[in-house]
């Protein structure tokens, strides 16, 4: 079950963003870059902040666990940036959860909210060595551009704009 993330559900998305960072990113980027990515992106205030702002988070649910709470198996993020672009900002399932369909569940909403939002176009930022750019090929994304983005602390990021039409 996909559902719309509350603020109570901050520490499920830190909980799946430390899960897979290092499983994606290892061998990517350093340590101290994906400590660096991880305090900036995913501290309770940052999160709070991009929920405020109007980032809408979807987690997909585990509803086969028999306990009473369900467990968090991935988590997107979406953004409206204008003009009819929405951004993807975040798609991470837990490692041992990948190849099951959770990954597509949740990019499929992450479209059809964009599109029931005006959306036109769907676009995201990956590291050039990602993995998962194979996923989001697989998904009718195209590699649109490259783009190099400077952070503090000597920190880069080399990454390819991914893009879809919504129409």
């Amino acid at each position: 079950m996909i559902r719309i993330a509350t603020l109570d559900d901050i520490p499920a998305i830190q909980e799946i963003a430390y899960q897979t960072w290092p499983a994606t990113y290892g061998g990517i980027i350093s340590e101290e870059q994906i400590r660096y990515m991880l305090d900036l992106m995913y501290s309770t205030e940052s999160l709070m902040q991009q929920m405020h702002k109007g980032h809408e988070f979807f987690l997909m649910e585990d509803d086969i666990k028999p306990e009473s709470q369900p467990a968090i198996l991935g988590f997107a993020s979406v953004s409206d940036e204008s003009d009819g672009v929405f951004k993807l900002n975040k798609l991470y399932v837990l490692p041992n959860t990948q190849k099951s369909g959770t990954g597509k569940g949740l990019l499929n909403v992450v479209k059809d909210y964009a599109k029931k939002n005006g959306g036109k176009e769907l676009i995201l930022q990956v590291n050039k060595q990602n993995p998962a750019i194979g996923f989001y090929q697989k998904q009718g994304l195209r590699i649109i551009r490259e783009s190099i983005f400077e952070l503090d602390y000597g920190f880069v990021m080399d990454d390819y704009i991914m893009g879809i039409s919504l129409s």
